[in-house]
């Protein structure tokens, strides 16, 4: 009789599928967060021109009221005139970049290691020394980028998609598990013949089963709403999703292999996803952290499911380009598989 219904693992898939679809939070979770998510980033990230930096200008110096025309005229600056106390409080708080003390000389005064005051600096003390006659010796042609893959949003999509897989990877299979065990189904299953190495794989097939609609939502959604470019292969991308996909099961399987209760299993789920929501890439390139921490951010699972997703899709790159990630991606996969084969308990 188990075998002409496909067995054990065919019928806790089947059990663990029907879980989910009675779960509205969680098909909300896996198909429309991350759509919204796209929705709201790319129409604050797309078709949006340069945004003026805000500088003040200390109000009752000599010539500040020329200075407050002269910044007010130039591209990129939006000058506003306060008072000395005023001015420091706002540069303090982060509300202006630079603040401008006319006199001679004038007085920038920043802070250097926030990079929108670095390019206050630049672009005030050009739009001041133009204004007191200095001219460029060199002519110079600009050209803006506007192609697509070069956007931020075409940047955002493939990220927000690893992000995606991550999260509904850990949550939907570990709340899962720690829910069973809490309501004491696992301790019956324990007295059939079935081993757990089936319940844990079972986990992971119902997980990849909604796989196809989950990476589809998103990225038809980028591609049609957003022009988002797709000029990689189905095969190179299908191998890296369903790798990522498998990983961040493995790891979810890992986290909730002895948890016994959903606040104990969301700490721990917090506990990985939080370094790679911050180190992985996915809304600014890792490499903007120091360099002697690329190595260790480069081995982490989203960075390079996020990496492997943003070559296929914008690079075109093929299999043999993605090996390296997929590499990285398999060995998580397994190593976490294997070891919550072994940390796992009924109850």
């Amino acid at each position: 009789m188990a075998e002409r219904h496909g067995g054990p693992l065919v019928q806790l898939t089947l059990w663990r599928l029907r879980e989910l679809l009675r779960e509205p939070e969680a098909v909300f979770w896996v198909f429309a967060f991350p759509v919204l998510l796209a929705l709201a980033l790319g129409l604050a990230f797309t078709n949006r021109g340069p945004q003026a930096i805000t500088v003040g200008v200390v109000e009752g110096t000599a010539d500040w009221v020329e200075v407050e025309r002269v910044l007010g005229q130039a591209d990129g600056i939006r000058a506003e005139a306060l008072s000395a106390d005023e001015g420091a409080r706002r540069l303090r708080t982060g509300r202006i970049a630079l603040l401008v003390t006319p006199g001679e000389p004038i007085t920038f005064t920043f802070d250097e290691t926030r990079e929108e005051s670095g390019l206050a600096r630049m672009l005030v003390n050009n739009a001041l020394q133009e204004a007191g006659g200095r001219h460029d010796v060199r002519e110079v042609r600009e050209v803006r980028v506007t192609e697509k893959g070069s956007r931020y949003i075409d940047f955002l999509i493939p990220g927000l998609l690893g992000l995606n897989i991550m999260g509904t990877g850990l949550w939907g299979i570990g709340f899962g598990l720690v829910r069973t065990r809490k309501n004491g189904l696992l301790k019956r299953l324990l007295a059939s013949p079935m081993p757990k190495s089936q319940l844990l794989l079972s986990q992971i097939l119902a997980r990849l089963v909604f796989l196809v609609l989950e990476v589809a939502a998103v990225v038809l959604f980028g591609i049609f709403v957003f022009g988002v470019p797709f000029r990689g292969g189905l095969i190179a991308f299908l191998a890296v999703v369903f790798i990522g996909a498998t990983a961040f099961s493995g790891l979810g399987l890992l986290v909730a292999a002895r948890a016994r209760t959903i606040e104990g299993v969301s700490g721990l789920m917090n506990l990985v996803m939080v370094p790679m929501w911050i180190f992985s890439g996915v809304f600014f390139a890792w490499a903007n952290f120091p360099d002697a921490m690329h190595p260790y951010i480069q081995m982490l699972p989203l960075t390079a499911l996020n990496d492997a997703l943003r070559a296929v899709m914008l690079d075109g790159t093929g299999l043999v380009g993605i090996l390296g990630w997929v590499g990285i991606l398999a060995a998580w996969g397994v190593a976490s598989f294997a070891a919550a084969l072994r940390l796992f308990r009924w109850s």
